[in-house]
């Protein structure tokens, strides 16, 4: 494909990246990247993606827009309330640009759907806001053999991977990490513990970036690595994470075989 004059100035300041250039253009346009929810993460996530070029969107989510969620989750607007998130999310990536489709599901992600839905996409964004969601995501983009960008933020802190295990050993999976959901009473959602708006923004412009750069096979992967943002510190870590040999589903003997599981 060649670009046109008109994307030729939309994309200049990509194009002029070495890192980028006219080719990484031309493949983020080519390229496939499904998000799953359009709330606090999914909102800046998707709409810089829309902005980057990213030439095929999915967005999963069931929900409709709430007055609640616009302290975050600036995809929405006042008029969108009561609106699906993925039909107001469709029209805020349709005023950025028209480069881009976005191929809206409006369903809840299950066992059931979720290698459909999962099919066609290069890369699995999780922005998901519950725990189950998110080892369901890590479960299938492992068997699918999908490359996975996970976020997940509360209150005042973030946190941010990479995860490939289907590459090999030396790539943990979300289960290496985090074995199993902690136990419901401890668990606690955005609107239980509260957050920082800014905050998800903040975290879904840095997995935008890792998105990115997976997509175009620039800078160091996430994978292998957590990252952590405390807001009120403003402090960054990031820590080594490897392969659990015991994980129940990458490890030496997994008992997770399926998603019915």
């Amino acid at each position: 494909m060649n670009l046109t004059d008109d994307q030729l100035d939309r994309y200049a300041r990509h194009i002029v990246l070495r890192e980028v250039g006219g080719i990484g253009q031309k493949k983020l346009l080519q390229s496939k990247v499904l998000v799953v929810g359009a709330g606090g993460l999914g909102s800046p996530l998707v709409l810089y993606l829309a902005a980057a070029g990213v030439g095929t969107i999915g967005v999963v989510d069931d929900d409709v827009v709430d007055l609640s969620n616009l302290q975050r989750q600036i995809a929405h607007g006042t008029r969108d309330i009561d609106r699906l998130k993925v039909d107001s999310a469709r029209d805020a990536v349709a005023r950025i640009n028209p480069d881009v489709t976005v191929v809206p599901y409006a369903e809840r992600l299950t066992a059931d759907n979720v290698e459909r839905i999962f099919g066609d996409y290069d890369l699995i964004a999780d922005g998901s806001d519950n725990f189950s969601t998110r080892f369901l995501i890590n479960d299938a983009c492992f068997f699918l053999k999908k490359t996975l960008v996970s976020a997940a933020m509360l209150q005042f802190e973030g946190q941010l991977s990479t995860y490939k295990a289907h590459q090999g050993p030396e790539h943990p999976c979300y289960r290496c990490i985090f074995p199993a959901p902690p136990p419901p009473d401890v668990a606690q959602t955005c609107g239980e513990a509260g957050i920082l708006g800014a905050l998800a923004g903040a975290m879904g412009s840095l997995q935008g970036i890792e998105v990115l750069k997976e997509l175009l096979g620039i800078g160091d992967s996430m994978s292998g690595s957590l990252l952590i943002y405390d807001a009120l510190a403003t402090n960054f870590r990031k820590v080594k994470v490897r392969r659990d040999p015991g994980c129940s589903l990458c490890g030496d003997t997994p008992t997770i075989t399926g998603l019915s599981e």
